[in-house]
């Protein structure tokens, strides 16, 4: 699934996720998310079609959602996902997505 062929807008992203495939279980940073899928900033590569679990926190940094998927293409960059389900809470209302927790928000929690 290309740009021009996403459903649904992405938003750029700055989160910690932890994923899962066959290989392990890896922490990297989400760089943008929309209702359809995903991309991960990282060196590691997978093949087209494998099954990956994500779990990050999206709206609140104290809930941790969790979706899986499947890898549709690998970059210099990084790897981009597209979901089994959408995000509920991703889908665009008015053509403006939700706000989404940031790492930066992190620090002021403290």
């Amino acid at each position: 699934m290309g740009n021009n062929q996403r459903q649904h807008p992405r938003k750029a992203a700055f989160i910690i996720a932890e994923y899962t495939t066959q290989k392990g279980t890896f922490k990297h940073v989400l760089k943008n998310i929309g209702a359809d899928g995903l991309f991960v900033k990282t060196w590691r590569k997978f093949e087209y079609g494998t099954p990956i679990v994500l779990k990050f926190p999206l709206f609140s940094f104290d809930k941790i959602i969790q979706v899986s998927g499947k890898v549709i293409r690998n970059d210099p960059n990084g790897f981009a996902v597209s979901f089994d389900k959408p995000i509920k809470g991703l889908i665009c209302k008015e053509g403006h997505l939700p706000e989404i927790v940031h790492e930066s928000d992190r620090l002021s929690l403290k």
